[in-house]
């Protein structure tokens, strides 16, 4: 295996990071908390107007004549089955992140909103702002992004990398070579980032799950064995073929996701989760295009930060996974229409999450409005605890948490796997089956990512991280999308 600049560069750029966050990991959290919110201060307004562009986009692409495009030549089939493929990007994409968040997040804008809002209409808003945080937007950032890489990859041939669309729709000249280079080097970076703090999500929620079903209280040995063995979790398929090793690992998480959903929603107050759901849903749809054209410029300024922490966060956050979730996308998607791929991937997934958090935050709004509010409390104190605080309530509470930890520790192991494949190819120049012995270098990596996040211990300071990551992306990812609508135009004239 040859060491080629990018290889070397991207890992010594990735290990110096990693040991910043284990030397100073306090250190590193608050110089990107710093930074980023420098960022979101002057540049909020982008990452919004950049964010709906891409749904837009995706609209249009999915409903127009380009549609019928075929990534691939005409006659090719998808690799895998359709339940398959999207429980792939599912998982790639968020997975971990709907445990950890089902029932916290709505809880948290429930009670940021609940100071200027009566409470049901507090609670209403709370859950709109969480389906604009993991709906539509999130998903066409992954999907145009996806299908850039998935179009000039199949479509025109070139290997599944970041740099392909520029070099593809400009020419092999020096000044196309070298932003392709830097498009390439930044997406390395910002995956491996990007999934380090996914992994440091997991281990908290994994540590505290278990700590509860033992009665014994979280600790640094804990913590130390739960990510001893999601290493050695991730090591083992990445030695093993794409298929092989994600497709079967995505459909048991996502099976123990679906049956939590639904034991919730039949054993819990279910006409009141429907009608919650039912209203979220109208109501999300309703607003979704002019909310994402919003910036809280005008509103209290705890509710500015809040807007801040929370949604710009998370289209950074989408958009630090783009490269990854994209490139993993474009890798299992050859054979499939531009119409099928961008109603796969946005439609399905986000289909999928405001069901659950209209089941996970619906839960925490009964409690909140109906009961006594205990979850609210927990969710103040520890927001990796409310899942768990939430099964307590319920029967057979023992196997819902187990089922809650083994579905999080196959996401996360599922999305490092992702990544280290997608890396893999990034340093062979596209490959799309690369060495294993690199893809466990890149494991390697990431895991000592992932240590310098759990080391810097606060979500909010490691959420920094991530979009410190990821702060470039929304320059580069529209001009991705440019290089591909210029591409379709060419192919249609001809």
């Amino acid at each position: 295996m040859k060491a080629s600049p990018m290889l070397m560069t991207a890992l010594t750029l990735s290990a110096a990071i990693a040991l910043w966050g284990i030397l100073d990991p306090q250190g590193l959290g608050a110089g990107a908390a710093a930074i980023v919110g420098a960022q979101f201060e002057s540049r909020g307004w982008f990452i919004m107007l950049t964010a709906s562009g891409l749904l837009f986009a995706a609209i249009y692409l999915a409903l127009s004549p380009l549609g019928r495009v075929r990534l691939g030549p005409e006659g090719s089939e998808p690799e895998f089955s359709t339940p398959s493929w999207i429980a792939m990007l599912f998982a790639a994409g968020m997975g971990v992140g709907l445990l950890f968040y089902g029932a916290a997040e709505p809880l948290t804008h429930f009670a940021t909103l609940g100071a200027h809002a009566p409470p049901s209409r507090a609670a209403g808003m709370a859950l709109f702002v969480t389906y604009l945080n993991w709906g539509f937007h999130a998903w066409a950032i992954y999907g145009m992004v996806g299908l850039v890489i998935a179009y000039f990859g199949f479509r025109r041939g070139r290997p599944l990398l970041l740099s392909a669309p520029v070099r593809d729709s400009f020419g092999e000249a020096r000044w196309t070579r070298a932003m392709g280079w830097i498009f390439d080097l930044l997406a390395i970076v910002a995956i491996a980032v990007g999934l380090a703090g996914s992994l440091a999500m997991g281990v908290f929620q994994v540590q505290t799950g278990l700590a509860g079903m033992f009665g014994i209280a979280p600790s640094a040995g804990l913590t130390a064995a739960v990510f001893a063995a999601m290493c050695i979790g991730f090591a083992i398929p990445l030695r093993l073929d794409l298929g092989d090793g994600m497709a079967r690992l995505s459909n048991i998480a996502m099976a123990l996701a679906i049956g939590l959903m639904l034991y919730l929603l039949v054993f819990g107050p279910t006409s009141y989760l429907m009608n919650a759901i039912v209203t979220g849903f109208g109501r999300y749809l309703a607003h979704v295009l002019p909310a994402g054209f919003a910036t809280a410029e005008f509103l209290e300024e705890d509710v500015v930060g809040w807007f801040q922490g929370w949604t710009l966060n998370y289209m950074i956050w989408w958009l630090a996974w783009s490269p990854f979730v994209g490139v993993f996308i474009a890798r299992i998607s050859r054979g499939r229409t531009i119409r099928e791929f961008l109603a796969g991937v946005i439609l399905a997934p986000t289909l999928f999450s405001l069901i659950w958090f209209g089941v996970f935050g619906g839960l925490g709004f009964y409690d909140s409005l109906r009961i006594e509010g205990a979850l609210a409390a927990v969710n103040l104190e520890s927001l990796d605890a409310t899942t768990f605080a939430l099964l307590a309530r319920f029967p057979l509470a023992t196997l819902t948490s187990g089922a809650t930890i083994l579905a999080a520790f196959l996401f996360v192991v599922t999305s490092v796997v992702s990544a280290g494949f997608v890396l893999a190819m990034f340093a062979t120049e596209g490959d799309e089956n690369p060495p294993v012995r690199l893809r466990l270098i890149w494991g390697a990596v990431l895991g000592a990512l992932g240590l310098a996040m759990i080391l810097v211990g606060d979500i909010g300071l490691v959420r920094s991280v991530i979009a410190l990551s990821a702060i470039a992306f929304i320059f580069i990812v529209p001009i991705l999308v440019l290089c591909l609508f210029r591409s379709l135009r060419r192919e249609n004239d001809q």
